[in-house]
């Protein structure tokens, strides 16, 4: 199964640009997009033609034009439902569950911590609810992909400048530190797992040419439990695809 991540900036500006060129070409049997700004009955029907798959599931902001993700199967899924159960999240359209037969896919849009980090602490719980959550579903034995836009990168690799990022939220020792939780709690980043010395970028700010540069960050990731790394056959970042600010990621599973 070919599962692709994808932060559009914007789901009808994505669109005007062409990013649906791409996915229809490639053609991934999940995709997964978050930051779409936009309710279903925004999307015209020429737009909506290439979104068209065997099911699709919206969960858009209450906010208008703001965050929101939404998730397109070409195979019919077990279950899909959205959010995560509690509301201050929730009303931000930030997550779409879907369960498979062998487990549950998360598409997740998780919380900017703000340049004033004034949003840094309602990150932070994001990512413990998230946690809690998921360490729940592990206990009941399934198996979890977590993807999208985490808004941090880990690790020094994982963004070009860590020296001059590191009062910067997305760089965050306490935001690092999550991520670190969620290693702790079986979990793999299927991306440093296959390719540990691998300097690859999934975010460029729009300022300073620095898409051209490649002065980006790592911040869409695929989270997969540890017993189901074994199936992972590759981790494609597919930096050469415009559309975004961000560029798609593939699981291959």
């Amino acid at each position: 199964m070919r599962i692709t991540t994808w932060n559009v900036n914007g789901l009808r500006a994505a669109l005007r640009k062409g990013a649906a060129d791409w996915w229809d070409t490639y053609n991934p049997d999940v995709l997964c997009l978050q930051e779409i700004r936009a309710r279903p009955d925004q999307i015209t029907e020429e737009q909506r033609a290439p979104l068209e798959r065997v099911h699709a599931e919206w969960n858009s902001a209450q906010k208008p034009g703001y965050s929101g993700v939404a998730t397109f199967c070409q195979i019919e899924p077990l279950e899909s439902r959205k959010g995560m159960g509690e509301e201050r999240f929730d009303n931000e359209g930030r997550v779409v569950q879907t369960r498979f037969e062998e487990f549950t896919l998360f598409n997740i849009y998780f919380p900017n911590g703000s340049r004033d980090h004034s949003r840094v602490d309602y990150k932070l719980e994001f990512y413990a609810h998230l946690l809690d959550l998921v360490d729940s579903l592990h206990a009941a034995g399934e198996q979890i992909i977590i993807c999208g836009d985490f808004n941090t990168s880990h690790q020094e690799i994982d963004l070009k400048n860590h020296r001059q990022n590191k009062k910067s939220t997305g760089f965050l020792p306490e935001e690092r530190a999550w991520v670190d939780k969620y290693l702790e709690h079986g979990f793999g980043d299927a991306f440093r797992v296959l390719y540990p010395e691998r300097e690859q970028y999934t975010w460029w700010s729009n300022w300073g040419n620095a898409r051209q540069n490649n002065t980006g960050w790592r911040l869409d990731y695929f989270l997969v439990s540890e017993s189901l790394m074994a199936r992972v056959q590759d981790v494609i970042i597919h930096d050469d695809v415009l559309g975004s600010d961000h560029c798609p990621v593939t699981l291959i599973v």
